[in-house]
């Protein structure tokens, strides 16, 4: 008691002798992590309330979805929600080449951005500024703007009017993947502007002294790049790298327009719906379909299904992950 007597004395001795300031400061402090506190608390609410509202949903039986006295905790409690979305998104195959198709695009495209903004970082060659302007309009415009060309370019595919002048006629690539990867490989794939801008401010803040001492040791251009550079830009093309893949995995633009013929999660979960209605018909016997309560339901189980592998990933990667975004945000 006297101890603590004492340390309370000394406060306001030392708040006496301040004017004030001492009691202003440590109030001050006590609002601002109050605030900070309700904010953040506000934030977090906001992001994980609609996944804990598809998580409740996805438990609950038909019946429970219609009960005004259920809000949260299904008192129905079953799993048959997560199987009919499984089977109608068949769901292991569908999984299986989104995994493949995404881990492959996303490596050839952080390959590729990561020289590309590296060249833009070092070195000088004739329009810099013009192909770096170029760069920032893929950033801006939209790729619905230029949906039609690339349609047109990869029904009626050719080289410069080669493939006619040889065999008469054009290729039609599309309905399989080799426009998607024509597109990562010349940097005008998914977000590809942005990792090259980020890439690139990344190696413009490493000092050149670097390379200049491995050029004394006796490397090359391409030497340097491997052994010195990338080893210091693990963080941001780490950043990159996951940026790509999760945004490949949800992608339903690109997925639609080359990949047709290539089921994805992200384009099966839009059919989920449709199913559901046919299974209700023609298995379930029910002429009036699905009612828009359950077809909600089911689409909120696919939807969680689909972004299942990504919420594992994050949970294994957060710590690399965020070290990754710390870094690369101080040396930006």
């Amino acid at each position: 008691m006297i101890k603590g007597a004492g340390k309370k004395s000394n406060f306001w001795e030392r708040n006496r002798e301040s004017k004030g300031y001492l009691l202003k400061k440590t109030v001050s402090d006590i609002v601002y992590r109050l605030i900070r506190m309700i904010l953040l608390f506000g934030m977090c609410f906001l992001i994980l309330q609609p996944i804990f509202n598809k998580i409740s949903i996805s438990f609950m039986e038909e019946r429970d979805l219609y009960d005004a006295t259920i809000i949260a905790v299904p008192v129905h409690f079953t799993t048959g929600n997560y199987q009919l979305a499984m089977s109608f998104m068949d769901y292991g195959k569908t999984m299986l080449n989104t995994i493949i198709v995404s881990l492959t695009i996303s490596i050839l495209q952080i390959a590729v951005c990561t020289l590309v903004g590296y060249g833009f970082a070092r070195f000088q060659f004739p329009l810099k500024k013009f192909w770096f302007a170029c760069v920032i309009l893929i950033i801006i415009i939209p790729p619905q703007t230029v949906s039609t060309s690339l349609y047109l370019h990869f029904r009626y595919f050719d080289i410069a009017g080669i493939l006619k002048l040889l065999t008469g006629e054009t290729i039609n690539l599309r309905g399989s993947v080799v426009p998607y990867y024509l597109m990562s490989a010349t940097c005008m794939g998914l977000k590809n502007g942005l990792y090259i801008y980020m890439i690139r401010q990344f190696f413009r803040n490493i000092p050149k002294e670097l390379e200049e001492a491995a050029y004394v040791d006796g490397c090359g251009t391409l030497k340097t790049f491997i052994r010195i550079m990338l080893p210091d830009a693990t963080p941001i093309i780490t950043s990159c790298f996951l940026f790509s893949f999760v945004w490949q995995w949800t992608d339903g633009f690109y997925s639609r327009t080359f990949l047709g013929n290539i089921n994805l999660l992200s384009m099966q979960l839009t059919r989920v719906g449709e199913r559901l209605s046919h299974y209700m018909i023609y298995d379930m016997h029910q002429p009036t379909g699905a009612t828009i309560g359950y077809t909600n339901c089911i689409v909120a189980t696919g939807t969680l299904l689909v972004i299942l592998p990504l919420l594992i990933i994050y949970l294994f990667a957060q710590k690399g992950f965020v070290e990754s975004l710390s870094s690369s945000g101080l040396k930006m």
